[in-house]
């Protein structure tokens, strides 16, 4: 068996009559690699080395019919194709039946017309170049998935970073490929923590691009001191170009335990909810301005504070968690309020919070991207 030439295709033709071996490798030699045998069990045999394309069949073979050796090839090679052979004309429609149902790519009749076995045979050949191109256009795209995917895993910050008086927890859980939530936090220079949660209308690359756009604009308002009436004006300045389709919904905030407060500003988010250090009711901050889109660039947004004490969490969320749906129906706000008065804190909270929302909904990943992040305010009330 020689190397199959650039181009050619590799078939292995599998008759025990010897004219009809010689009939179709003459055919099919100028164009193709032909290899004939004239049984299953050397068809298997050769098909190890020889690595076939295409088979071709015939039904009536001693020890093993057609439909036999045609499972066994695909056992060995699955991505063979297999036309089928047969000399049997009382059932036609039988056999085609069968053949395709047996993974053959269609069946021809002996004694076969030398034309319709060349376009049979350039019809399944094409297919296949087809069907490979699709596969590697399809793995192709996977990997430049998984490299975006990893960049904007990049773009998230350290899930437990060391600011001086606060206690920084995060949880992110995407249910695509590319996600459009993510968070932030850095320590200010003033003290204390910037902190962003957003989500991106939709998944994939565009909601990535405009997840990378959001966090440029955010980080960038360093300048400011991350004063939130300041990095809203960044914010939406870096959304004006986009289609008025594509929005995102986010909190700004500032955790500033020297202050004693938290100052925010929310555009169309989930409300932030702030935990207190001795427990009883959560308190929910409003709205602050509508969602985040170019349709909205002259819509004012108001910055808003509410006071912080020692021991006091500020819990922030995307609507993944409380729009989670299982056979209950919704999580909503209720149950996830009932978790945050549990007492936990920190990872606890956030580790716990992702275990009911798994049983809740009888699934690891949830139907939409999870995230969370929670800042305590370090010491006791």
């Amino acid at each position: 068996m020689n190397p199959e030439p650039a181009g050619k295709a590799r078939i292995l033709v599998v008759d025990d009559e010897p004219n009809i071996l010689h009939a179709v490798a003459r055919i099919l030699g100028k164009k193709h690699v032909v290899e004939c045998v004239g049984s299953g069990e050397h068809a298997l045999e050769t098909a190890e080395q020889f690595r076939p394309d295409l088979a071709i069949v015939d039904i009536w073979l001693p020890a093993m019919n057609g439909f036999e050796v045609t499972r066994a090839l695909k056992a060995v090679r699955p991505d063979v194709d297999v036309i089928i052979m047969t000399g049997d004309t009382e059932e036609p429609d039988e056999t085609l039946i069968r053949a395709i149902d047996e993974g053959a790519f269609y069946f021809i009749q002996k004694p076969f017309n030398r034309r319709v076995l060349l376009t049979l045979v350039a019809r399944c050949l094409e297919l296949r170049s087809l069907r490979r191109d699709r596969e590697r256009y399809l793995a192709r795209v996977a990997r430049e998935l998984d490299q975006a995917r990893e960049f904007q895993h990049s773009l998230l910050p350290p899930g437990r970073p060391r600011i001086p008086g606060l206690s920084v927890s995060a949880r992110y859980l995407g249910c695509h490929e590319l996600a459009g939530d993510f968070y932030d936090y850095v320590e200010a220079e003033g003290g204390g923590a910037a902190v962003l949660i957003a989500d991106v209308v939709g998944h994939g690359t565009s909601a990535a691009m405009m997840t990378a756009v959001v966090k440029a604009a955010f980080r960038a308002s360093h300048a400011d001191d991350y004063e939130p009436s300041a990095a809203i004006d960044r914010l939406k300045e870096s959304v004006r170009d986009f289609d008025p389709a594509r929005f995102v919904t986010l909190c700004c905030g500032r955790v500033d335990p020297a202050r004693g407060e938290f100052r925010y500003v929310n555009a169309g988010h989930p409300e932030p909810i702030i935990l207190g250090a001795r427990g009883g009711e959560p308190a929910l901050l409003d709205s602050t301005g509508p969602i985040l889109s170019s349709v909205f660039m002259d819509v004012p947004y108001e910055q808003k504070s509410h006071p912080l004490a020692p021991g006091d969490v500020v819990f922030l969320y995307t609507d993944g968690v409380t729009e989670a749906r299982g056979p209950a129906g919704m999580f909503g706000r209720d149950r996830l309020l009932s978790h945050l008065q549990a007492g936990r804190r920190g990872d606890d909270l956030l580790d716990g919070l992702l275990a009911d929302l798994a049983a809740f909904t009888g699934s690891p990943t949830g139907q939409d991207d999870i995230t969370m992040l929670c800042v305590e305010v370090e010491g006791k009330g």
